[in-house]
């Protein structure tokens, strides 16, 4: 039966990290003062935040990247970027009553290696000497094998960063070859020894399945490397072809990727293999040893979900600095301008940058919580004054039920084991925006 679940509920779908999901925003941006209005009532009921920045600058293109990135190597734009993330800071520093106390902190990309040790420890002293460290934080990085070295792993340890997450995607070259990522077992081996040897909390390994011409053996070869590396936890993402949206894409032809039954076998080879290993599912593609935290999170029901992904746990206001990034009040959205020169030149005139953004109403508060909890707890329960928005859902929700995917109590839905390749469709059937507007065009990847 399984196969017939595959074709069934491989649709495409939204991966939760928010709701409503980036294309049912608000057409309209929220100005400087709404945001800053909805920013400042989260804040000053707690003021332990998380700060997502995010670095856009890589030397090579990986052909299966979704990410907003700049291929260069002129490593000339280092400074003027860090300029412009200090100085968006501050605009949110003038809007904040009270120092806020950075809980968490996440720098992604692009490559954040790309930046110089001492391009980083400039970013950061500016950022920290501004705000409170929290004395229980997790601050980590994304790093590239190719690109970090030793120095690197130091400055961010010694700037108070314990957690790293290594970009692996697979390690046989014939599969880095076809995604052009330039990197060693070797140079992924000497990132690992160096961080235990400087005392980081937490190693990740960002994996992928479902890429060009991937295979069993591959993912059997990358999961023997893990076994040897032992990272502490591990991402193991579904591959998203998304050309529409990343143009390097299409480099190779679906031609080359394996589909539906083939993909899904990769997924659950991976997954036998980590779990033979020591490493229990968390939620949509993660994984951890019992010692992690995020494994200690999801039994203490403190597990959380944001545009950064799984985190141990919940701030209510994250901010996001650089282009791109997103911020979240728990109330609003906003996302800044998404190419750099019109990024800088906002900043220049002394404008946070919004580009577009979402107010929510009373009803996505209330959907926002389920599908987090879904996400995160995978199972969740509902009052009787939420019981309104739930009649069309649990119509959506009878194929998934009769097909063992869900299981339906009173004022409770909880995701079977067998259900988890497909938490996204359940999520699905929560979306009541997109169920308002169905896509006309294809927005999301496929669920398998």
């Amino acid at each position: 039966m399984y196969p017939d679940l595959i074709k069934k509920y491989n649709v495409a779908a939204p991966r939760y990290t928010s709701y409503p999901t980036v294309p049912y925003w608000q057409t309209e941006a929220p100005t400087e003062y709404q945001w800053a209005e909805r920013f400042n009532i989260t804040f000053t009921h707690n003021s332990e935040i998380s700060l997502y920045i995010h670095l856009p600058f890589c030397e090579s293109l990986c052909t299966y990247c979704g990410c907003n990135k700049r291929i260069t190597k002129n490593h000339g734009v280092e400074l003027p970027y860090v300029n412009a993330l200090l100085q968006e800071w501050d605009m949110y520093l003038e809007h904040l009553p009270f120092k806020p106390t950075l809980k968490e902190v996440h720098l992604g990309g692009g490559t954040p290696t790309f930046f110089s040790p001492e391009q980083i420890e400039r970013l950061m002293k500016g950022i920290f000497d501004k705000a409170n460290i929290a004395e229980d934080h997790a601050f980590s990085f994304e790093a590239h094998p190719w690109s970090t070295t030793r120095e690197h792993l130091q400055t961010f340890r010694d700037l108070g960063f314990n957690r790293i997450s290594i970009g692996v995607q697979d390690f046989e070259p014939e599969i880095l070859k076809i995604i052009n990522r330039h990197q060693t077992t070797e140079q992924v081996e000497n990132v690992v020894n160096w961080s235990r040897e400087l005392g980081y909390d937490s190693i990740n390994f960002d994996l992928i399945f479902g890429l060009p011409l991937q295979e069993p053996h591959h993912i059997e070869e990358t999961m023997r490397q893990v076994k040897i590396m032992q990272p502490d936890r591990i991402a193991f993402y579904s591959y998203a072809h998304v050309p529409w949206v990343s143009p390097s894409q299409r480099g190779y032809s679906e031609e080359h990727l394996p589909l539906g039954d083939k993909k899904q076998f990769l997924y659950e080879l991976g997954k036998k293999l980590l779990q033979e290993d020591g490493y229990i599912e968390i939620g949509l593609d993660h994984f951890a040893k019992e010692t992690d935290d995020l494994y200690i999170a999801l039994e203490s029901g403190t597990l959380h979900r944001n545009f950064m992904g799984y985190t141990s746990f919940h701030t209510d206001l994250m901010i996001g600095l650089g282009a791109s990034s997103i911020s979240d009040s728990g109330t609003a959205f906003v996302q800044n301008e998404k190419k750099i020169e019109a990024y800088q030149k906002r900043i220049a005139l002394g404008e946070i940058p919004i580009i577009k953004g979402h107010l929510h109403s009373e009803e996505d508060v209330v959907i926002r919580k389920h599908i987090t909890a879904l996400m995160c707890q995978h199972t969740t329960s509902w009052n009787n004054d939420e019981a309104k928005y739930f009649d069309q859902i649990m119509l959506r929700l009878q194929d998934m039920e009769a097909d063992g995917i869900v299981k339906i109590l009173q004022n409770q839905i909880t995701v079977t084991d067998a259900g988890m390749p497909f938490i996204r469709n359940v999520c699905m059937a929560f979306d009541q925006r997109l169920w308002a507007k169905k896509p006309t065009t294809q927005l999301f990847s496929q669920v398998v």
